[in-house]
């Protein structure tokens, strides 16, 4: 999916228009949101966000499973696998599944620690729980019922925070701005913008830390780039955050092609972009979700292997203030689930 430009540019007609469809959507979708779910039995924490498209969800998960390790934790990720055919439950394989199987993020995520998929989330609790899982890390659904979160942390990108602020399909928002501020435990705000100021204005007065981070290049990307000039493209839902991260970093971009989120790249998309890069001598480079999509039982296919990949990590500008957040979670969690 492309997001509509009028979700990020000033009131309009079509926005207008749209309102009756928002008015009716963020209705259901708050009262689903004050639907009880199901207890995991184990600490849950949601990583998602307010809005269609991409923040830097992925990046915070990593982060956040990373800091569970050090804690003594044994983190699984539970997904609805968007874009995957399988509706599970099932036990993410990157030697046997595809991004066409399980979904892009989930695919990425499991090289790196357990991930299971299923549609239903609800469902996925027990399979999650089998795999000696201590805390699940919930891969987006924050507005999701149908498991109940014990800690919810929101990513907002600081330079395009909440577009026009208007609810889908008249804006980016999956339900009413309120509603999903009373439910948020905590705020990441990632890049160094001021689009999210206001948000987290609202966060911080409710007693909630607001978390600042930014996303670090990972030196083997920077090293295999430098001196190199590149054809850059994307499809994930902010392609423009992906292309600015790469010029920060000193790479120098010669030309940039978007794509719709999650799109799936054919054996002909590629060979365009290669075809095209290697007329003026470029590197074809993409981000470590798209190269996701391109791999087939862990490989890239030979038609692929040319295509290098840009990958980020997300740095907290206080990293104890988000350990303590997350131990201090902990801590609540498992004393009322004692005491219950």
């Amino acid at each position: 999916m492309r997001e509509p430009a009028f979700w990020h540019g000033p009131a309009s007609l079509k926005s207008h228009l749209l309102q009756p469809l928002a008015t009716l959507y963020g209705a259901v979708a708050a009262w689903r949101m004050q639907r009880k779910g199901l207890d995991a039995g184990i600490p849950v924490f949601c990583v998602g966000n307010y809005h269609m498209g991409g923040a830097g969800k992925t990046p915070t998960v990593l982060a956040l499973a990373k800091l569970l390790r050090e804690l003594g934790e044994a983190p699984v990720v539970l997904s609805r696998g968007y874009g995957g055919q399988l509706r599970g439950p099932v036990k993410v394989d990157p030697s046997s599944h595809s991004a066409a199987d399980v979904g892009d993020e989930p695919l990425m995520l499991a090289e790196r620690l357990p991930v299971v998929v299923a549609r239903d989330r609800a469902d996925g609790v027990a399979l999650v729980k089998s795999q000696g899982a201590s805390v699940l890390v919930m891969d987006d659904g924050f507005q999701n019922p149908g498991v109940a979160k014990d800690a919810s942390i929101i990513v907002i990108d600081s330079h395009r925070g909440l577009g026009n602020g208007k609810v889908f399909p008249a804006g980016p928002l999956r339900a009413p701005l309120a509603p999903q501020i009373a439910r948020t435990d905590a705020l990441v705000v990632v890049g160094e913008g001021t689009a999210a100021k206001m948000v987290a204005t609202e966060i911080a007065v409710r007693g909630k830390p607001v978390l600042t981070a930014r996303l670090r290049p990972d030196d083997a990307s920077l090293n295999s780039l430098q001196g190199q000039r590149v054809l850059a493209f994307a499809g994930i839902g902010d392609p423009t955050r992906f292309f600015n991260t790469l010029r920060k970093s000193g790479i120098d971009i010669i030309r940039e092609r978007a794509f719709p989120d999650h799109h799936v790249f054919s054996k002909a998309d590629i060979d365009g972009l290669l075809s095209e890069a290697g007329g003026d001598g470029l590197t074809l480079v993409t981000t470590e979700k798209d190269l996701a999509r391109l791999k087939l039982r862990g490989e890239l296919p030979v038609w692929a292997q040319a295509v290098v990949q840009f990958a980020v990590t997300l740095e907290f500008e206080d990293g104890a203030a988000f350990r303590k957040f997350v131990a201090e979670a902990l801590l609540r969690v498992r004393g009322k689930k004692f005491r219950g």
